[in-house]
């Protein structure tokens, strides 16, 4: 698990927002959950080796 954490920010359109809000919240899930989650998913299906924050293990993209 991450030790720490960092921010990010995205601009996305508000009705778009709102609905992924609505979604999260009626499937009982964060939406920084649901962004975690798809990040984890690009890196995998990307091939990128990557290790949470206060591992010894280095990222590595190819």
């Amino acid at each position: 698990m991450e030790q720490k954490t960092a921010r990010l920010t995205v601009l996305i359109d508000p009705s778009k927002k709102k609905a992924f809000e609505q979604l999260c919240a009626h499937q009982d899930i964060t939406p920084s959950q649901v962004v975690r989650q798809m990040i984890r998913d690009y890196l995998r299906q990307h091939g990128v080796d990557w290790s949470p924050s206060g591992s010894s293990v280095n990222t590595d993209v190819r």
